[in-house]
């Protein structure tokens, strides 16, 4: 597997058994396509299984890992960074697109919560306008604290082609999603006609990776971040290890679509087995290649990264119902329907525990950028120079 065409097929064949491999468990386990499939926006066919003492408790024990892990690097063999490195000086200013945003992201936010009756048919169009604001105001604060350097002043093309590798993969997630039985579904499916729905989401869609992006890049000008998780430990991963990595990939994506209730989480994790040991058995660069010398700080920043986007992601979805609950205009608003887990929710849809599949979430949409890179030939470095990585 030396030439470069060989090495993209096999990547192009991976990444497709993401997608065939649920459809295979799925057509077991039901016989046919699963209920609701096909459906655009998903909506909610078939009630899940109840709460689960057993698997929440699982899954707690899961997270007071994760978070140790975050919290207590040091416990994990993380050694303290230098503390004699200083932090750059800030010197410039915000820039105009930071400034002209911030109106855009209040009037957004606005008519997405309001309840006055002869501006509430505005709120249906308040999510690009109030994701794409709020997006390039992470810019601004990139671009502040790194000297002018960040995506939009240095890169304006990859914020564009981060939009549309954007846009393609959570199309990719929604039909994933369609093998879990639904685990987030649209409820106002009829604020739009059926074309109205693909226009508006595709849309919606292409706000996602640039946001997470723009997190990563903040994080990463804070020392307290940027330093804390690169003096980790060195794992190396032979080819023999990554194969088995790659068959429970496989094994991850078939069980995904046969039991869709007990492995639903599975639709946040398979990709990183099977895509990432498909790029390092390939030779390519890969989240995880750093790891080889100690250094977590890109796979832990990216994850954080999309926690705290998630925040908002669920703050701003959870508001838009709680203010319309008698007339729901938003077609964007989303529910979840977790199996066995659906528990302590904070002001959000999402239950508590939900919130570290954001973690993994970051990773996958990392994985799938690199992915899009590799196979179409740009550039996939997200770093902008001059911002103190």
């Amino acid at each position: 597997m030396k030439s470069i065409a060989s090495k993209k097929l096999f990547l192009i064949a991976t990444f497709g058994l993401i997608f065939v491999l649920p459809l295979i468990g799925s057509l077991f386990r039901w016989g046919g396509l699963p209920p609701g499939y096909g459906e655009f926006p998903a909506q909610k066919v078939e009630a899940d299984p109840g709460f689960s003492p057993l698997y929440f408790s699982l899954a707690v024990l899961v997270a007071i890992f994760i978070t140790v892990f975050f919290v207590f690097p040091g416990l994990f063999g993380f050694k303290k960074p230098d503390p004699s490195r200083k932090e750059h000086v800030v010197t410039a200013g915000y820039p105009v697109w930071f400034w002209w945003s911030l109106p855009v992201l209040a009037l957004s936010w606005f008519l997405m919560w309001a309840r006055i009756d002869f501006l509430v048919s505005l709120e249906a169009y308040t999510f690009v306008p109030l994701w794409w604001s709020f997006i390039l105001i992470l810019d601004g604060l990139v671009y502040k604290r790194t000297n002018g350097n960040s995506i939009i002043a240095r890169k304006p093309h990859l914020m564009q082609l981060l939009a549309v590798v954007s846009c393609f993969s959570w199309f990719a997630f929604e039909f994933l999603n369609f093998f879990v039985l639904e685990n987030w579904y649209y409820p106002n499916n009829k604020v739009f006609s059926n074309f109205g729905n693909v226009f508006w989401f595709s849309l919606s869609y292409t706000t996602v990776l640039p946001a997470i992006v723009e997190w990563y890049l903040l994080l990463k000008t804070f020392k307290g971040f940027r330093d804390r998780y690169r003096y980790g430990p060195k794992i190396s991963l032979s080819k023999s290890v990554l194969l088995l990595y790659y068959a429970l990939g496989l094994i991850l994506a078939f069980g995904m679509g046969y039991y869709p209730y007990l492995l639903f989480w599975v639709l946040w994790v398979a990709l990183v087995p099977l895509l990432s040991a498909a790029m390092a058995l390939t030779g390519y660069w890969t989240p995880f290649t750093p790891i080889r010398n100690g250094d977590w700080s890109n796979i832990m920043l990216f994850g954080l990264a999309t926690l705290f986007n998630g925040f908002f992601w669920e703050f701003w979805n959870f508001g838009s119902e709680w203010f319309h609950d008698s007339m729901p205009t938003n077609p964007n608003y989303w529910k979840y329907s977790v199996p066995y887990l659906d528990k302590i929710h904070i002001f959000s849809e999402m239950p508590i525990l939900g919130y570290f599949g954001y973690i993994f979430f970051g990773i996958n949409c990392w994985i799938i950028w690199l992915i899009a890179a590799y196979i179409f030939d740009f550039d996939a470095d997200l770093e902008v120079k001059g911002n103190n990585s």
